[in-house]
């Protein structure tokens, strides 16, 4: 019993510590991040304050810098995020208003409010209330202080906007998988988001596709989207050279959704707009969804696409048949293959 004791006590004494280094990795990345973005910002704004044409000046001077930036430290310089870093300095001129407390996701958010009194109150409150990036997103969407400031019961819209942030508390892990902090990092690869289960499986279904024979290249996996200000990462990217067209694969583990279909139907009409080469074919999705009991497969084609799916796309494609059965296999296999490695950790403890 003592030893049982012994060994909990270690444990939480080494849990103890690895949350503490997050939380101080955190602090640090987050510092950085969010002065050096601000005066990015600053740097952006006092340069386009010297050209004669300011908003056409400004916009050819960031498009070139995005380029440059891009060239040199990876992904998290593109346009947009430019303007965001140029809007950031904007809102928060003063250089002792912006508290480290917050991250460069809730000053991305907060830099959005136009009137000054709503964008320090909000301010003040996630960092009071240790508000989430999304609870802080939800309270803006949700007009909490212009609620607030119109209700004559208060307490009311205080205890509802509570519970609504409750449980969206944010932890160091979180805060590590910000995209724009990966972004910041150049931390390419964002296959450690996924779960070992989802892994595992999207793995298999990549090797699956591959060994079909029917024209199938591998392009990326996880791979984003940025679109408003809001970036969608797809699990699998494929192309197929004998059809002249992109695959997108999204693996959802539990019970498929109507939402499930639609945010793939989104994912088509990105892909169409932005990626697709002018001799491509349309963009065809394809949406998994692994359950205990049963899998579900569905391609997503859209509306005015169908008929060509129909007639060139399916020869080439595996059915969805074919497709639920192959995912069932790989979600035993990788159960499997997760409970040995659970068995074996077990016998080396």
């Amino acid at each position: 019993m003592s030893s049982e004791l012994s060994s909990a006590s270690l444990l939480n004494d080494i849990k103890q510590i690895v949350e503490q280094a997050r939380g101080q990795v955190k602090q640090a990345v987050n510092s950085a991040m969010v002065q050096a973005y601000w005066q990015i910002g600053c740097l952006i704004v006092e340069h386009e304050q010297q050209g004669n044409n300011r908003a056409e000046y400004g916009k050819a001077q960031l498009k070139q810098l995005s380029e440059q930036l891009t060239r040199e430290f990876g992904k998290g310089f593109d346009v947009t995020n430019l303007r965001n870093m140029r809007r950031f300095y904007l809102a928060f001129e003063k250089r002792e208003t912006v508290s480290l407390e917050l991250s460069w996701s809730h000053y991305n958010q907060l830099s959005r409010i136009e009137k000054d009194s709503a964008r320090l109150w909000y301010q003040q409150e996630a960092i009071a209330q240790n508000w989430s990036v999304r609870a802080l997103e939800r309270q803006i969407g949700a007009l909490y202080y212009e609620r607030l400031l119109a209700s004559k019961d208060k307490a009311l819209v205080e205890a509802e906007a509570a519970q609504k942030t409750a449980p969206l508390a944010e932890t160091a892990k979180d805060y590590l998988r910000d995209p724009y902090v990966l972004d910041f990092l150049n931390l390419q690869d964002k296959t450690y988001q996924e779960s070992e289960l989802e892994q595992r499986i999207i793995e298999n279904l990549q090797q699956f596709l591959l060994e079909l024979g029917k024209g199938f290249a591998f392009v990326e996996r996880q791979q984003r989207i940025r679109f408003d200000d809001e970036d969608f990462y797809i699990d699998l990217v494929f192309y197929n050279f004998k059809l002249k067209c992109f695959l997108l694969v999204d693996l959802k583990i539990g019970k498929l959704k109507h939402q499930d279909v639609g945010q793939m139907d989104t994912y088509v009409r990105l892909y169409d707009n932005k990626l697709k080469g002018g001799d491509d074919n349309p963009t065809i999705g394809l949406v998994l969804c692994s359950e205990k009991s049963e899998a579900v497969v569905k391609y997503s084609v859209l509306s005015d696409q169908k008929q060509l799916f129909a007639a060139k796309y399916l020869p080439y494609l595996p059915s969805e048949e074919e497709l639920k059965q192959e995912l069932q296999r790989e979600r035993d296999k990788a159960q499997q293959a997760l409970l040995t490695q659970q068995e074996k950790s077990n016998e080396a403890e």
